[in-house]
């Protein structure tokens, strides 16, 4: 029987020839490109760090009431009597949402990352999966506030 300090206390099914993004970068992928863009990248990422799959599922939770909160913000900074809103602000509450939904995805991934870092592997790139994601996310999300907004009034 092995000694309790010599069993692994970090196991998972991880493969490591596929490597993690750094978690600061998947925050400017939650600046720009918003909710959708941030919930996917955190998705992909937790999969390659060997999150379970119950906090896999809790990250698309997260992202999914998160978008609902962009939306809900959208609509009440509209004007529903012209059907307008200031773009700026609403680029700002949308961008604060994204942060905020970002940082507790990143809470979820933070054991795992921890796990990675131990290891002393290096970190894979986000530049391409996260210009994508950014381009992609950002998109369904403006299109899918509009059509929101525009059922709203």
């Amino acid at each position: 029987m092995a000694d309790e300090l010599l069993r692994p206390t970090i196991a998972a099914d991880v493969d490591l020839t596929v490597r993690p993004w750094r978690q600061l970068s998947q925050a400017y992928v939650a600046f720009f490109g918003g909710v959708i863009a941030s919930t996917v990248i955190a998705f992909v990422n937790a999969r390659r760090l060997g999150v379970d799959r119950a906090k896999q599922r809790l990250i698309l939770l997260v992202g999914t009431g998160s978008l609902i909160v962009a939306i809900a913000v959208a609509t009440l900074l509209t004007d529903h009597s012209t059907g307008t809103s200031t773009g700026s602000g609403l680029r700002l509450a949308t961008r604060i949402v994204a942060v905020l939904c970002c940082l507790v995805l990143l809470r979820i991934q933070r054991p795992m990352d921890r796990a990675f870092q131990l290891r002393g592997a290096d970190y894979g790139s986000l530049w391409g999966p996260g210009l994508a994601a950014v381009i992609g996310g950002a998109v369904v999300e403006a299109l899918l506030i509009a059509f929101v907004v525009e059922v709203a009034l």
